[in-house]
């Protein structure tokens, strides 16, 4: 008792924090990352307790992600036996916030060595963890909250270990930075770091002896590390190095690369520079950043003004590790354009090292003030300010997540939610859930004859609901739906129940009821315009229909209503230059998508109108147009492939084409690669890459047609391309198909035909010719399946010196390729044309290789001369 004596007021601060924890614990809903969470430890079990087809059979991403905190989360499941749905999310609930307070355990620890000081080191603590946003992740978040905590870790063990400087605190720093990187890619800074700090001291160490020791421990540290990553991650056993080389270049670039809505622009992170210092800024306490600020700026002055003992002073040392970790992690971010989303989360580890920035800066402002009274000052200001953030937390409780300070605009209604995402985890998605089952009885009966999209059930949210709270939803199943609108979406003008954070709506709950009289109001009518949307006009509204539908089509789809008064004194003075009133309608407001059908309802204005005229957002393909385009593709243009759709070419258009077409497959994003015949044909900004990507989705290119088929048509660029790559893609990067082809099939059939009849050079899976001092690959009967393989092409030459510098060592030239580059798929046949190298050629050999290894081969001599 006596050894925790001096620690009682972190000691009864961290109760205090427990005790609320448990009473706020069941009102956090379950966020997207959880389900992936399970999966992965679930996945990892298996393997470790001997099911290893489980494991390879799993998604490529449930394997590569460091699951040693998911390790951790499934052996307290299997030992406490938290089997139903609601037991073990409000069990991750709790062990993830249990990881977070002990994160601000350590946060004190690492201060009161730091500093020597009770009252900073409390500081420090309750700093850590009276950040609202982390805060509500603290109880969600089992990916960012573990690496912050692992990461405040490995810096009480960085500071423990350069003060004893022994071999054994240096490999239990290895151990812990190797816990950091198995959770985080960015626990690397550290692993740099700490052999940086150590040549610093081997620079100025006395003699051998201390160098050596130095040299020992260091090399402890870095093995230590090593063997902890690869122990924590399964995916390393079979192969270490190459996939070791794999994991780091996934992870560092991730490729799901989504559109975030920031500054009240909808782009991908990398087009903003200033993404991750502006969120930081933003949602962060402001009274933190100054102290933070402070901190750092004392640190630098400091070591400014005296370098050489800024190098040597163990302290003032770890304060520039502090100031490097924050500022360099994110200088290194924005030089290598690191693919960020949804706020600065994967960058919640920054908060360990400025918190304790904040206290130093903290010690540095009471420290210039030389009367006691004022030091009180300065620390009952620092007092004040942790305490308006704890008002701030409770006022917006449980949505601590959606935290914003007061340097942005909190006041103008909605403003917030038209510039940034407000709120991407989910969790008020409990408390609509509530709402409805709170209000399932007042609702109308005939509103359950529409069920709508999501599906509550389908929720990850209805599994932490209590079974009477289900049981009161499951009674009235059909009769709302639940809109998500924390994007940055608008506002709904259908909603029963909104869920707000400073005004800005992140939930609502929307009735259905008045689109189902729409649609019946429509059945056996001539639409008065007919196109994407059958268009009906009906007494004070225009009544909008797709009788085969996908969800996009409402909720990423808008409408301009152009509306021509009869009398133009009926419009609003300021709209009197107009001469006609336009008004806009998001249809993922005034529409939903219910049993394959698209309706929307949108007002007319209230008074008498001559016409209207409708501009869609994004401009959509009229069924009419769409199936003219399927007719003109089939017997005009040319077939270049055949995947889950037909590609066809016509009229400088790649069309997309499907007879018996799943409406919900269409909601997976297009990605076309296309690769010019010249360097120089393509844009600048894809020069570096030899292609030019473009994504688009099935509503801004598309149409579903009543006779089941769908058409998408991508118009091409207009310099001469090589060959195409396209398929669709899931929202994490991976393919669901694809397809690659040679835009331009007529030289290479023209080439078989060259060939045709005369003796090849070898045989293989392909006959090999030559033709004009190229070779030439053909295959009568052909499938695309045969060409998907990369196929290999190594000329041996009569004198190495002919050969490249770089090639010499090997002996022979690589002209490996893509077939679709230089080949093509005609008539069931399939050839392609590969130019050989200017110099005498002694031999070729070439063939087909996969990741398993060669497919086919052959060799052959190949006397020539030029």
């Amino acid at each position: 008792m006596k050894a925790l004596a001096p620690h009682w007021g972190a000691l009864v601060a961290l109760a205090l924090f427990l005790v609320i924890g448990l009473a706020i614990l069941d009102d956090y809903g379950i966020t997207n990352d959880e389900g992936h969470g399970r999966r992965l430890g679930t996945t990892t079990w298996a393997f470790l307790t001997g099911n290893e087809e489980a494991f390879f059979d799993a998604p490529f991403y449930d394997r590569i992600y460091g699951p040693s905190f998911e390790w951790a989360l499934q052996s307290a499941d299997h030992v406490l036996g938290t089997e139903r749905s609601r037991g073990i999310y409000l069990f991750r609930h709790l062990f993830i916030h249990l990881t977070f307070l002990a994160g601000g355990l350590f946060a004190y620890f690492l201060a009161r060595r730091l500093f020597s000081a009770r009252l900073l080191a409390l500081f420090a603590m309750l700093l850590f963890l009276l950040h609202p946003r982390l805060y509500a992740h603290s109880f969600f978040n089992g990916k960012d909250i573990p690496f912050l905590v692992a990461f405040v870790i490995a810096l009480y063990l960085a500071h423990r270990a350069f003060r004893r400087d022994t071999l054994l605190a240096f490999a239990l720093l290895g151990v812990g930075v190797g816990v950091a990187v198995n959770l985080r890619i960015m626990g690397v800074i550290l692993f740099a770091a700490i052999p940086a700090l150590r040549a610093l001291d081997f620079v100025f160490a006395s003699g051998w002896a201390e160098r050596k020791r130095i040299l020992l421990a260091t090399g402890s540290f870095a093995l230590a590390g090593s063997l902890t990553i690869y122990t924590l991650l399964p995916f390393l056993w079979a192969n270490p190095i190459r996939r070791a080389v794999d994991w780091w270049i996934l992870l560092s670039d991730d490729p799901y690369r989504p559109l975030q809505l920031f500054r009240g622009l909808h782009e991908r992170s990398v087009e903003f520079p200033e993404y991750i210092p502006v969120w930081f800024s933003i949602t962060s306490p402001p009274f933190a950043l100054l102290l933070g600020l402070v901190g750092g700026a004392l640190i630098l002055l400091r070591s400014v003004k005296a370098p050489r003992e800024a190098l040597r002073n163990v302290r003032l040392r770890f304060g520039m590790l502090l100031a490097g970790c924050f500022t360099l992690s994110i200088l290194a971010m924005i030089l290598l354009n690191a693919n960020l989303y949804f706020g600065w989360r994967h960058t919640y580890f920054l908060w360990a090292p400025f918190s304790l920035l904040a206290v130093w800066g903290l010690r540095g402002l009471a420290g210039t003030l030389s009367a006691r009274r004022r030091q009180a000052a300065a620390y009952c200001a620092a007092g004040a300010g942790l305490a308006a953030t704890l008002a701030s937390m409770a006022l917006i409780h449980p949505n601590q997540q959606s935290f914003f300070n007061f340097s942005v605009d909190r006041v103008t209604p909605e403003w917030l939610r038209t510039q940034y995402v407000v709120d991407y985890w989910r969790n008020p998605m409990r408390q609509a859930l509530e709402w409805l089952s709170d209000n399932a009885g007042a609702l109308p009966d005939k509103a359950a004859a529409i069920t709508g999209t999501p599906n509550w059930e389908d929720d990850i949210n209805s599994r932490i609901l209590p079974n009477a709270a289900r049981a009161r939803i499951a009674e009235r199943a059909g009769f709302a739906i639940v809109a998500y609108v924390g994007w940055g979406v608008s506002r709904s003008v259908r909603a029963l129940h909104r869920v707000e954070v400073y005004g800005n709506t992140i939930f609502t709950i929307e009735r259905q009821d008045n689109l189902l009289d729409v649609y019946a109001a429509t059945r056996g009518r001539q639409p008065d315009v007919a196109g994407a949307f059958d268009v009906h006009r009906l007494d004070d509204a225009l009544a909008l229909v797709m009788e085969l539908c996908a969800p996009a089509f409402v909720e990423r789809v808008g409408a301009t209503m152009y509306a021509t008064p009869v009398d133009q004194a009926n419009l609003p003075p300021w709209k009197e230059s107009q001469q006609g009133a336009f008004r806009n309608f998001p249809l993922s407001e005034y529409g939903a998508f219910f049993d394959g059908k698209c309706v929307a309802s949108l007002p007319l204005p209230d008074y008498p109108i001559e016409d209207f005229r409708l501009v869609w957002r994004p401009e959509l393909l009229a069924r009419e147009t769409a199936r003219e385009a399927m007719r003109r593709a089939k017997e005009e243009g040319r077939l270049l492939a055949q995947a889950e759709y037909d590609l066809y070419l016509a009229d400088g258009e790649l069309a997309y084409v499907r007879e018996n077409c799943d409406m919900l497959e269409t909601e997976h994003p297009f990605r076309v690669s296309v690769f010019s015949e010249r360097a120089d044909g393509s844009s600048e900004r894809q020069r570096a890459w030899d292609r030019e990507i473009r994504d688009f989705e099935f509503h801004e290119r598309g149409a579903l047609l009543e006779e089941g088929a769908c058409v998408a048509l991508f118009p091409l660029p207009d310099y001469p391309i090589a060959g195409i790559r396209t398929g669709q893609q899931t929202q994490d990067g991976s393919d669901i198909w694809s397809a690659a082809f040679s835009a331009n099939p007529a030289p290479y059939a023209a080439a078989y035909r060259a060939v045709a009849g005369s003796e090849p050079l070898a045989r293989g899976a392909f006959d090999l010719y030559r033709l004009d001092g190229d070779i030439v690959y053909v295959k009568e009967s052909c499938e695309q399946a045969d060409t998907e393989a990369r196929f290999f092409l190594h000329v041996v030459p009569k004198r190495v010196s002919d050969l490249p510098e770089a090639r010499r060592e090997s002996g022979f030239d690589n002209l490996d390729f893509a077939f679709f580059l230089n080949g093509a798929w005609f008539d069931g046949r399939c050839a392609a044309r590969v130019p050989l190298t200017p110099y005498p050629i002694a031999s070729v050999r070439t063939g087909q290789f996969s990741g398993t290894g060669e497919v086919w081969s052959t060799e052959f001599a190949l006397g020539r001369g030029r």
